[in-house]
């Protein structure tokens, strides 16, 4: 019997329609570790594909239907075309359903990269800082030199917040759907505590060079009053032994 057919065929793609949407769209998901996020966008990539693909069935379904109802008595039309509209519109609505969770887990997923491109980019810039730091640990010099090496540390501090408040965003998009947490948080409290102490370690080390080069200041000026000194007593007595002059006249100098 040719209804009979029918409705097995609509019953079977009303069954797959069912299957899916608890296989991938009704089931909780839990993504703990990017391995699980990609299986995941990997899994509905495909049930996507299949879904489109199952289009060619659902037409073949619709084009029975209609030939059976243009040659069927009446009686039979009315049953047949509601099963038909409900298949169409619960196949219409997983592909976009399925369409819509793929769109979104490979934004999460993009996202996920995202962050951890942010993350190696400050963390980068954070090596740096901890070379400048170690290299003018103990310098070195006079008041110039140190002053080259706190305009140097100065300049690699006047770094933007850019990156980093992209990663406070990021982190906080994907934490708030519950998706990879406890690793970000780990990766997050981890760069915190690292930029915070390299921040803190900076700014001692700036206030120390600082010192350091006044210090410096204080001590080239105390050597040029010094040899300023020394340049005059020299040419006095130069000019006294010019002179003749014993020291017996000039005991203070003599001294």
């Amino acid at each position: 019997d040719k209804t009979v057919s029918l409705r097995k065929d609509l019953s079977e793609m009303h069954e797959w329609i069912t299957q899916a949407e608890e296989e991938y769209l009704e089931r909780d998901f839990e993504y703990k570790t990017p391995d699980e996020l990609q299986k995941a966008v990997e899994e509905l990539k495909r049930a996507k594909e299949e879904a489109m693909q199952k289009e060619v069935k659902v037409k073949l379904i619709t084009e029975s239907v209609n030939n059976f109802i243009a040659k069927a008595p009446p009686a039979a039309h009315e049953a047949l075309k509601k099963e038909l509209d409900v298949l169409i519109t619960s196949y219409q609505q997983l592909c976009s359903r399925l369409n819509g969770k793929c769109k979104t887990l490979e934004e999460v997923w993009a996202c996920w990269h995202e962050l951890l491109s942010y993350l190696d980019a400050e963390n980068k810039w954070l090596n740096e800082i901890e070379l400048k730091l170690k290299a003018t640990e103990n310098i070195q010099g006079g008041a110039e030199e140190i002053s080259e090496s706190l305009d140097s540390l100065e300049h690699l501090m006047r770094h933007p917040e850019d990156n980093r408040n992209q990663i406070r965003e990021l982190a906080q998009t994907l934490t708030d759907g519950g998706i990879l947490d406890e690793l970000i948080n780990e990766k997050l409290e981890k760069f915190n505590t690292r930029w915070e102490e390299l921040q803190q370690e900076a700014v001692r080390r700036q206030k120390s060079l600082e010192q350091s080069i006044q210090s410096a200041q204080e001590t080239d000026k105390t050597l040029r009053l010094i040899q300023e000194c020394l340049s005059a007593i020299d040419k006095q007595l130069t000019a006294y032994i010019a002179d003749r002059v014993d020291a017996a006249q000039v005991p203070q100098e003599a001294q």
